[in-house]
């Protein structure tokens, strides 16, 4: 071959792979999910789309919620992967979501997706409430292993209990939402505030992450940490000394959830992902993480998850959630925000 021809030939290579790499779509996805979490399912998806590539944009549940809600008039989002559907439900009556039924749908139980078709959001998995008991401490300040919310509100606990913010956290936010279900809101007058104002007195310190309670009564910082499952299940397999207590009372929980963005410039690439997250592979992969999935009969059964998890769910109306978000947590900043950690 001469010079020449080598060169065409060099440049034809280079212009191929050009292409090649400019075919790849760049997909903006806003998650909550625990960045223990986000390789495995992004490597898992690259396997079916190698040409789409996803940027992610993750903060804690209430801070994804507050900035997709500023950015609204200035959108940023291709797609949301991995936010609570009380969150979901408010972009969805902000019309800021984009209905799809991804190809998967019909496999996923009617109570954990929108119900209008097609639907604006719908489930990968169920998180909810555990209170992270730290065993050794507790046998020190010889407190009893708690078996109900009220037993937290108990003088014994004053100053050991830690639970997150609800104004930053997704877990934070479905414990208050599933308080006031449970014993009533009343513009702030009834039982679900009653006990807040209770357990209040023991809170040491409102966190603005939902695994940070649990990792802290792990760490042997305070006896219990208001959590989710799934950081309980992870500390406990890994030898902490705490025990699992799913209060009696029954669970406050939400959905880890999907949706496209409306006005996405990359709609058909949004709806891969969707189609992928939608898929038994996914829920296979989300079923590692969560005792519950959003297609039946997936997930393993999780150590230490007791097997009648799912029916200790109390029934959540996630559109009242949404659209009692603010005045709910304008209620709960004035009354008890002064425990909060300070923010980064």
């Amino acid at each position: 071959m001469n010079h020449a021809k080598r060169i065409l030939s060099a440049a034809i290579g280079l212009a191929v792979c050009g292409a090649a790499l400019a075919q790849k779509t760049q997909l903006t996805v806003y998650t909550a999910l625990e960045t223990d979490q986000l390789k495995a399912y992004q490597e898992a998806f690259n396997k079916v789309e190698p040409n789409i590539e996803i940027k992610w944009v993750r903060d804690s549940t209430g801070v994804v919620t507050a900035k997709l809600l500023a950015e609204k008039a200035n959108p940023q989002a291709d797609a949301i992967w991995g936010v609570a559907a009380s969150s979901m439900a408010l972009f969805d009556n902000n019309g800021m979501l984009e209905p799809y039924a991804p190809l998967n749908l019909d496999a996923i139980m009617p109570q954990y997706r929108d119900k209008k078709s097609p639907p604006a959001w719908w489930g990968m998995d169920v998180f909810g409430a555990v209170v992270c008991v730290n065993t050794v401490e507790a046998k020190k300040r010889n407190i009893a292993i708690p078996t109900t919310w009220k037993d937290l509100t108990k003088p014994e606990f004053k100053g050991q209990v830690v639970m997150p913010n609800p104004a930053s956290s997704g877990t934070g936010y479905f414990d208050v939402v599933a308080w006031l279900q449970l014993w009533g809101d009343e513009g702030g007058k009834g039982g679900g505030w009653k006990y807040m104002d209770a357990l209040h007195e023991n809170i040491a310190q409102y966190t603005h992450s939902g695994s940070k309670p649990c990792n802290m009564a792990a760490a042997g910082e305070y006896v219990a940490g208001i959590s989710f499952e799934y950081r309980g299940h992870t500390n406990k397999a890994k030898g902490a000394p705490i025990e699992l207590v799913f209060p009696k009372e029954g669970l406050g929980w939400d959905l880890e959830a999907f949706g496209i963005y409306k006005g996405t410039k990359k709609l058909e690439a949004a709806k891969k992902l969707a189609d992928w997250a939608s898929s038994k592979d996914a829920m296979l992969l989300y079923g590692k993480n969560f005792a519950v999935t959003a297609q039946p009969g997936v997930a393993p059964k999780l150590a230490s998850i007791p097997a009648d998890y799912e029916s200790r769910l109390i029934k959540v109306n996630f559109d009242q959630a949404a659209t009692a978000r603010e005045r709910t947590l304008a209620e709960w900043m004035r009354r008890y925000d002064g425990k909060s950690e300070a923010k980064k």
